[in-house]
C-alpha cells in the first residue's frame, strides 16, 4: 500500500527506457526547488531472454513506484531509427515500464529525447556529458554515476518538471548557450 506525499509535494519518476540499459530518476519537488530523491540504472545486458528483461524492468519500476510513491511518471519517447527490431524492442520496453506505472494509477507524460536535452541545456542536440554536467549543477549532484543513462532518466524527470511548472530553479543559472556556460564557468573547463 502507498503512502500518501506531504501536502504541496510532487514525485516525479523519469526513465530513460533501454533493453540493455534502462536510467531512472526520482526527484521531489516542494515549490519551486527539485530536488534528487535517487537516480540509477537497471543493467539487462546479462539477460539473454528478451521477455526476462522486460519482467525485469517491469519488477524494478514498481519496486520504484512501492517505495518512493511517484505522483507522475515522465519517460523518454522511442526516436526512429534504421533498425525494426531495435525500436520494436525500445518500444516493448517502453511498454512495460508504462504498464507499470498505470497499474498504479500513475499519469504517464512523454518527451522527445531533443525536448529533455533542451530543457536541461538549451541545446537538443547535447550529449549525454553535457546533460549530466548541467544536472550535477541544477540538483547539486555530489558525484555522477558512471553509467549516464541514469542521469538521462534523471533529465526525462526534470524536463517534466519544468515542462508542467514552467519554472527555472532558483539556483539554476540560465545559459543561453555552451559559450555562454563557458564564459561563466572558465574554471571548470578543461583545456587539452
Amino acid at each position: 500500500m502507498q503512502k500518501k506525499n506531504i501536502e504541496g509535494e510532487k514525485i516525479i519518476l523519469g526513465i530513460d527506457p533501454g533493453t540493455s540499459i534502462l536510467g531512472y530518476g526520482l526527484i521531489r519537488v516542494c515549490g519551486k526547488n527539485p530536488e534528487l530523491i535517487i537516480l540509477g540504472s537497471i543493467e539487462l545486458k546479462k539477460y539473454r531472454d528478451h521477455y526476462v528483461k522486460l519482467k525485469t524492468i517491469f519488477d524494478r519500476i514498481t519496486q520504484l513506484i512501492d517505495e518512493y510513491c511517484p505522483d507522475e511518471l515522465s519517460i523518454e519517447a522511442p526516436f526512429f531509427g534504421k533498425n525494426v527490431q531495435s525500436m520494436l524492442k525500445l518500444g516493448r520496453a517502453q511498454g512495460v515500464a508504462i504498464t507499470a506505472a498505470l497499474q498504479h494509477s500513475i499519469p504517464v507524460f512523454e518527451y522527445a529525447p531533443r525536448k529533455i536535452k533542451m530543457s536541461i541545456t538549451g541545446r537538443g542536440s547535447a550529449s549525454k556529458e553535457q546533460v549530466a554536467f548541467i544536472l550535477q549543477k541544477i540538483l547539486k549532484i555530489k558525484k555522477l554515476p558512471q553509467n549516464l543513462d541514469a542521469t538521462d532518466g534523471l533529465a526525462v524527470a526534470l524536463c517534466h518538471y519544468y515542462q508542467t511548472s514552467g519554472g527555472v530553479t532558483k539556483d539554476a543559472t540560465p545559459y543561453k548557450s555552451w559559450k555562454d556556460f563557458i564564459n561563466q564557468n572558465a574554471k571548470r573547463v578543461k583545456k587539452n
